[in-house]
């Protein structure tokens, strides 16, 4: 694994939009704030010109949006790069992109998830090169920043953090963007599930997942090089991490069968799943009782129910990086292995 120059005060963070854009006037406010807010950190910004834009889902067309985050990739002065967020299409960008200039030139730090996870899963199977799977750059414009903020800061910064799960999370039915100081709306208890029978899980293993939505895109076509990953980690052991944004449960069932066969959980040492945001329990089946049915008998150890994904606050993940994961008595603990 490549591991990127670390960030430093008085370095640059770039903003691009590889999906969506923001054009509403509110979350314009929240990103002023947020890049105001790193400023004040005593970080540099910029921004590509597609960031305040919104066509039918996309920032830009395609060729484009590649363009745009191909400039800051190649930005000697970028050493972070936040996106905009999430979105649909991203995935039309993946063709406008060289991945060989990608995996040959200095690698730097990447951030976001959900639709982000068709460059970031990309990125840490063809080129080698890690990112973090955590919030996109509206999510900076909270103050004071959340434990989860600034720890991706920490990681990128070099800093070894071991976080924590949260006490509390989202009701998914309340967006935190309504909110008007930009805070997390932590109503919920957070409890970990060992959903293998574990009264205690310890798993490690090098990462790799995002956003099952996303997953399920990628595989089996020409950017599919899981296997070859695998391949390569396989004496790390794989740890997959996993969250879903919507779907319903035989869904569920049916892109986890996908990657079963497809040989995605070959030398897996565990595998840990977010908290989905929009999960449609079909025939009575729950989101765990599916995960159960596919891969529960596969003697791999699955924790769902983490801080993962579109239910905030959720941990800073490094794809790419070694990790060790303990689940207990509904708490959890992530640990990061840069190497």
């Amino acid at each position: 694994m490549k591991i990127p120059e670390y960030l430093k005060i008085g370095d640059t963070i770039g903003i691009c939009a590889p999906s969506d854009g923001i054009n509403e006037q509110d979350k314009i406010e929240k990103l002023d704030k947020a890049i105001l807010q790193l400023q004040k950190m005593g970080y540099k910004v910029i921004e590509t010109p597609s960031v305040r834009k919104s066509d039918k889902g996309r920032s830009a067309i395609a060729k484009l949006r590649a363009e745009e985050f191909m400039s800051l990739w190649t930005n000697k002065q970028v050493k972070l790069i936040i996106y905009a967020g999430g979105g649909d299409f991203l995935m039309e960008m993946l063709d406008e992109l060289d991945f060989d200039i990608i995996k040959n030139s200095t690698p730097k730090w990447t951030q976001g998830y959900s639709d982000i996870t068709h460059l970031s899963v990309l990125l840490n199977t063809i080129c080698d090169i890690p990112s973090i799977y955590c919030d996109a750059i509206k999510s900076y414009a909270m103050e004071p920043l959340y434990r989860n903020l600034t720890d991706s800061l920490k990681i990128v910064s070099g800093n070894a953090v071991e976080q924590k799960s949260f006490d509390k999370h989202e009701d998914v039915t309340i967006q935190s963007e309504e909110n008007a100081d930009y805070t997390y709306n932590l109503t919920q208890k957070t409890e970990w599930k060992n959903i293998t029978g574990q009264d205690k899980i310890v798993m490690q293993g090098r990462s790799i997942g995002g956003c099952l939505d996303c997953i399920d895109t990628l595989i089996g076509t020409k950017y599919d090089k899981v296997a070859e990953y695998i391949n390569k980690y396989k004496n790390d052991g794989i740890l997959w991490f996993l969250e879903v944004y919507e779907m319903n449960t035989p869904q569920l069932e049916r892109v986890l069968w996908k990657m079963k066969n497809a040989g995605y959980f070959s030398h897996c040492n565990g595998i840990i799943f977010g908290r989905p945001l929009i999960m449609r329990e079909d025939y009575d089946l729950s989101a765990n009782e599916a995960i159960s049915e596919v891969i529960g008998k596969m003697n791999i150890p699955i924790i769902a129910e983490a801080d993962i994904g579109h239910v905030a606050p959720q941990l800073a993940v490094v794809q790419g990086a070694v990790l060790k994961v303990v689940s207990q008595n509904g708490k959890g603990v992530i640990e990061t292995i840069l190497k």
